[in-house]
């Protein structure tokens, strides 16, 4: 079993910068990739970007260019870089691991909050 905890999240204005952090325990070695969803107020959960154990990357297309998703083995850490923030990024982000699969998260952080103001 693999837990995650996020930090990071906050209140800022639009074209400005965050950085989220998450830290992964328990069974961290059967960790393949890791990466970060989003849920805003009403609508559904969506992909941000994910990051493999060899540092290939995924981006949504709403992410590409904006964001950096990287990774620290040695700390079991995985980081988001979010520039240029627009106010329709805000929402809960949430941190997620693969462990069963390569690709589809099936540990679950508790989200932090993003609020960009306009």
């Amino acid at each position: 079993q693999v837990q995650l905890v996020e930090s990071g999240g906050g209140l800022v204005q639009a074209g400005g910068s965050l950085r989220l952090s998450c830290v992964a325990s328990g069974n961290i070695r059967s960790i393949k990739s890791m990466g970060w969803y989003r849920q805003a107020p009403g609508k559904q959960r969506e992909f941000v970007a994910l990051i493999s154990s060899i540092g290939t990357t995924i981006y949504a297309d709403s992410a590409r260019g904006r964001f950096t998703i990287s990774r620290d083995n040695a700390k079991s850490s995985v980081y988001l870089q979010m520039n240029r923030l627009k106010p329709e990024d805000t929402a809960v982000y949430v941190c997620g691991a693969a462990v069963l699969t390569t690709t589809n998260f099936d540990s679950w952080g508790q989200g932090t909050q993003v609020t960009v103001s306009s």
